[in-house]
């Protein structure tokens, strides 16, 4: 066998070995998770089987039945048609943290890797200055001051998270810019805004979705527990941290499953989202 067909032959090992290694049954779970918790989000309110804002003070922690797989609330509402509502506010409160953040990061790292200088100088002082606070401290801060919402506390959070996707992506930026291929493209005449849509932004694509899947985790831990606060989402509107809040009086009462069955939710979409963006990571590295 020839020094190519061996290196040929090691090479398909290891590609065989890294799609193994990236189609887990962790992966087919989490990406499974992630796809049924978007379709509740977008078609929630028409699977309702009741109204999820339909007060019973009569079955006021009335447990499981077959009519009502997982009873009622503190409120007597039906607590399965509660979370089948609350997924799309719980959903897309971290989708805006997400891509607002994503896009601020992005843009900045790349801009600071390819000018340099006193350009990259200023940014990452503005980055470290914005670390010095803690994202659910300034979601917090913007809902006393703006008002309990949804707004105030995506805006702050995605405020806080661009340091980190910048950081990280700046140092990605920075080794694609000292590439052989960039220069060449220079030489060329190539203009800096082509190379970096064209080249640099797609060569860190991998990073980028891992980031983005990472922060969409944090950012629906950190919404949660503003709404929990009283500070985000406001009852009787049906949202995960919300039920959690409102129903914890049934944990000590012997009804937990109103407050868990939420953050059960909360608990298994994140882990979902992490597992996803720690494989699409070692993936894309694996192809490099």
């Amino acid at each position: 066998m020839s020094v190519a067909a061996g290196v040929t032959a090691v090479a398909r090992r290891r590609s065989r070995a890294g799609i193994r290694r990236t189609t887990s049954p962790g992966l087919i779970a989490s990406a499974a998770v992630i796809v049924a918790a978007t379709f509740v989000a977008v078609a929630g309110p028409l699977l309702t089987p009741y109204n999820p804002d339909l007060p019973q003070l009569s079955q006021y922690f009335v447990g499981p039945g077959p009519a009502h797989l997982l009873g009622f609330d503190a409120q007597g509402r039906d607590v399965l048609s509660r979370l089948l509502v609350g997924a799309h506010t719980s959903m897309i409160g971290p989708l805006a943290v997400t891509l607002i953040c994503m896009s601020l990061g992005s843009v900045l790292a790349v801009t600071a890797a390819w000018r340099g200088g006193a350009y990259d100088a200023v940014i990452s002082s503005g980055l470290d200055i914005v670390f010095a606070f803690p994202g659910i401290l300034l979601a917090v801060l913007a809902a006393a001051v703006f008002g309990a919402g949804l707004l105030a506390p995506v805006l702050a959070l995605s405020v806080a998270y661009t340091p980190y996707v910048a950081r990280v992506l700046r140092g990605a930026a920075l080794r694609e810019r000292a590439q052989q291929y960039v220069a060449a493209l220079e030489v060329q005449g190539a203009s800096a805004i082509a190379i970096c849509l064209r080249h640099l932004i797609p060569n860190m694509l991998h990073l980028i979705v891992a980031q983005a899947t990472t922060l969409f985790g944090y950012a629906m831990v950190d919404l949660a527990a503003i709404s929990y606060l009283g500070l985000g989402i406001q009852p009787p509107a049906a949202d995960w941290g919300v039920m959690v809040s409102e129903n914890q009086q049934g944990i000590v009462q012997g009804y937990p499953i109103p407050s868990l069955a939420a953050g059960i939710c909360i608990v298994v979409v994140v882990v979902a989202f992490n597992i996803l963006g720690e494989r699409l990571y070692e993936r894309g590295e694996s192809r490099r």
